[in-house]
């Protein structure tokens, strides 16, 4: 717990090589970039130029939520294509930003994320509702969730998420490119110091 306590303190500016790849990661519900810390820390020391979101707490989809997403790739990748990497509802996120603009997105890789089936199918839609204002299944922009964006996309996703379910966080054929198990929670995806090697090798290998 201290580990992750620790993690959360330091500089939310662009970090790792200059000359690396660009790579967000979006945070999940209820979290935001410090809660990512740790993992942005990772990804810049295998040698990515990372960034996290850069709006605050996660609180769910806003009519803007993908537009605003977008002027941040714009303003940070200065016309490169970028790598986003997606914790939980970030994940979501993530992937309908590169169906709209797939222009701005190298590939996409999802941690735990919700995109395929039922949207009730994890622990937490009671309160997202609650907090993000609106029935999870009629977010306030149309989309379709399991589509495929149209850029390379991974789904990392564990038997012991115990939030997301298995079915939800991995998906069906064709709603991602590939789909890789990985053995942590699903707070482990986004803090888990444990966790961040095999989630590093992953979005490089792939």
């Amino acid at each position: 717990m201290w580990a992750r306590f620790w993690r959360s303190f330091g500089s939310l500016a662009p970090r790792g090589p200059l000359d690396g790849p660009k790579l967000m990661v979006i945070p999940g519900f209820v979290a935001n970039d410090r809660t990512t810390l740790g993992l942005q820390r990772a990804l810049a020391a295998a040698g990515y130029r990372v960034i996290g979101w850069g709006m605050g707490l996660n609180k769910g989809v806003r009519p803007d939520t993908r537009e605003r997403i977008a002027e941040r790739i714009e303003a940070f990748a200065g016309g490169q294509k970028i790598v986003l990497v997606g914790w939980s509802l970030g994940g979501v996120f993530a992937r309908e930003v590169a169906k709209v603009r797939p222009d701005l997105v190298e590939k996409v890789i999802t941690l735990g994320s919700p995109f395929s089936g039922d949207p009730r199918g994890n622990n937490v839609w009671r309160l997202y509702e609650l907090i993000a204002g609106h029935p999870v299944d009629r977010p306030p922009i149309e989309v379709v969730l399991a589509e495929k964006p149209p850029v390379p996309t991974l789904a990392l996703w564990s038997r012991r998420d115990g939030i997301v379910s298995v079915a939800c966080a991995r998906g069906e054929i064709g709603e991602s490119d590939k789909q890789i198990e990985l053995t942590c929670s699903h707070m482990g995806f986004g803090v888990s110091g444990r966790a961040f090697p095999a989630i590093v090798k992953a979005v490089r290998e792939f």
